[in-house]
C-alpha cells in the first residue's frame, strides 16, 4: 500500500487517482498515525505542497524506525536544493510532480526495495532464531554432560564417629582415623560438627582462620571453591573443617549448609570423617543421613554402656542398617568389674577394635599430634591403623550388607526423631 501526504486537495486527488489503492492525508499527524499502525506500508509519496522541513522530518524518522518504508519526494522543480534535502534526510527518490509515469515507477521501485528488505530481515530473524536454538541445545548438552560427569565422578565415603556420652574418646578416634587414612595416600577431610566444644583442631595442633560457621556467609552457594577457602590444611592428604573457636559467633551454619558441605566434599576427597557432638542434634543427624559407615565409640563402664544402648536403639528406630555400624571400645583394659564380654552381650554389638588405657594417648593429645603419628608402634596405634584399613576396605569395596549406604536416605529421620 502507498500513503500520500498532500495538503492541496486537487493535487491529492490527482495522486490518489493515479496510485490505485493508495490512502491520502492532508496533514502529517494523520499520516504519522497511519504509518505507525500499518506494518505493511512500503511507500510514502510527499506532495509538492508539503514544506521541506516536514518532509525531511518524516524521512529521517523512517530511515531509523522503518528502513523498509520508501519516502518519495515530489517537487515542481527538481533542483539541487531538493536533491540535497533528499540526500541529507534519507529519501528514496525525488520526482517531478508532473511526471506521472516517473511517480508510478518510483513507487514500484519502493515496493521492490521493501520486499527485499523484508526478506533480508526475515532471513536474519530466522538465522538469529537458529543461533539461539543452537545455543540452547549446546547449553542443554553441556549441562547434561556436567550432570553425567558429576554422577560418574568417584564419590568419597562419609564416615561419622558418634557417641551419646562425652569423654569416651570420640575425637581421638576421629582424628586418628583421618590421619591413618591420609597416611595411606587417601585424601581425607575431617569435619568437626561439635559446634559448641569441638576439639579436632586443637588435637591436631591447628589454628584455623576460618571455621564451619563461615558457611553462613556463602548465601547457600557451597561449592568446591568456597569449601577450599574454609579448610585448614594439616598435611598434603588431610584437611580440616574446624568447629567454631568462639561460642558467640554472629553467624551460624544451618543444617542445609552442612548438608551441602558434606555432599560437595564427597566429590572432592576419598573420605569424609565427621566428628559429632554427644547428642542426636540436627547436625549429627545430617551427617548420619549421609554416612556410609557409623563408628560408635564407648568405654568399659556402665554410664557409657547405657549411653551406647540408647544410641543403638535410636539408630535402629531411624532405620540405619546395623551392617553400617562399627564399634570401637576404648579403655578396654579397665578393671572396673565389667568385662568386655558382658559389655558386648548387653550392648548386642561386638567391638571391631579395642583400645587400652595409656599415658601416651594423653601425651599425644597434649602435643597436638595424632597417636598413630606420635607413637606408630604403640598398641593403640596399630589397632587404629588396622581399623582404618578395615573401614577403607569395607566402604571402598561396597561390600556393606543390605545394599545402599544410609547416605542415600532422606532427611526424614530428623522428623521421626523429633516426633518420637
Amino acid at each position: 500500500m502507498t500513503a500520500i501526504l498532500e495538503p492541496d486537495g486537487a493535487q491529492r486527488a490527482v495522486l490518489q487517482a493515479m496510485l490505485h489503492g493508495s490512502v491520502a492525508f492532508a496533514d502529517p499527524e494523520g499520516l504519522d498515525s497511519h504509518i505507525r499502525s500499518s506494518a505493511n506500508e512500503f511507500a510514502v509519496v510527499i506532495g509538492p505542497s508539503v514544506a521541506s522541513h516536514a518532509a525531511a522530518d518524516l524521512a529521517q524518522w523512517a530511515r531509523v524506525h522503518r528502513p523498509d518504508l520508501g519516502v518519495i519526494l515530489l517537487r515542481h522543480e527538481v533542483d539541487s536544493n531538493a536533491l540535497a534535502l533528499a540526500l541529507r534526510s534519507g529519501m528514496r527518490e525525488v520526482v517531478a510532480a508532473r511526471d506521472l509515469a516517473g511517480i508510478t515507477t518510483a513507487v514500484q521501485r519502493a515496493r521492490s526495495v521493501a520486499n527485499a528488505i523484508g526478506q533480508t530481515m526475515m532471513d536474519e530473524a530466522q538465522a538469529a532464531a537458529e543461533t539461539v536454538r543452537a545455543e540452547v541445545v549446546a547449553q542443554a548438552a553441556q549441562a547434561a554432560a556436567v550432570a553425567q560427569a558429576e554422577a560418574e565422578a568417584p564419590r568419597g565415603r562419609v564416615i561419622t564417629v558418634f557417641s551419646t556420652k562425652g569423654g569416651v574418646g570420640k575425637s581421638l578416634v576421629s582424628t586418628n582415623l583421618g590421619v591413618a587414612l591420609a597416611n595411606k595416600g587417601r585424601s581425607v577431610c575431617l569435619v568437626d560438627l561439635d559446634v559448641n566444644s569441638g576439639d579436632v583442631a586443637i588435637m591436631l595442633q591447628l589454628t584455623p582462620s576460618r571455621t564451619i560457621n563461615d558457611l553462613a556467609t556463602f548465601s547457600g552457594v557451597i561449592d568446591a571453591e568456597g569449601i577450599t577457602s574454609i579448610l585448614t590444611r594439616h598435611s598434603d592428604n588431610l584437611s580440616v573443617v574446624a568447629a567454631p573457636v568462639r561460642l558467640d559467633s554472629p553467624d551460624q551454619a544451618s543444617v542445609e549448609d552442612i548438608g551441602k558441605l558434606l555432599d560437595a566434599l564427597r566429590r572432592m576427597v576419598d573420605f569424609v570423617v565427621v566428628d559429632t557432638s554427644g547428642v542426636f542434634d540436627d547436625h549429627a543427624l545430617c551427617a548420619l543421613d549421609r554416612s556410609d559407615l557409623i563408628v560408635l565409640v564407648g568405654t568399659l563402664d556402665i554410664p557409657s554402656l547405657k549411653a551406647l544402648k540408647l544410641a543403638t536403639s535410636t539408630l535402629e528406630v531411624l532405620n540405619f542398617p546395623k551392617s553400617t555400624w562399627r564399634f570401637v571400645l576404648n579403655r578396654a583394659d579397665g578393671k572396673v568389674g565389667l568385662t568386655i564380654d558382658e559389655f558386648e552381650k548387653t550392648l548386642g554389638l561386638k567391638a571391631d577394635t579395642s583400645l587400652v588405657s595409656s599415658r601416651e594417648v594423653l601425651a599425644a593429645v597434649n602435643r597436638g599430634e595424632a597417636l598413630v603419628s606420635a607413637y606408630p608402634n604403640h598398641t593403640n596405634s596399630k589397632a587404629l591403623v588396622a581399623f582404618s584399613d578395615s573401614v577403607a576396605s569395607a566402604v571402598s569395596a561396597d561390600d556393606i550388607d543390605e545394599g545402599t549406604p544410609s547416605g542415600r536416605r532422606s532427611s526424614g529421620s530428623r522428623l521421626r526423631l523429633r516426633r518420637a
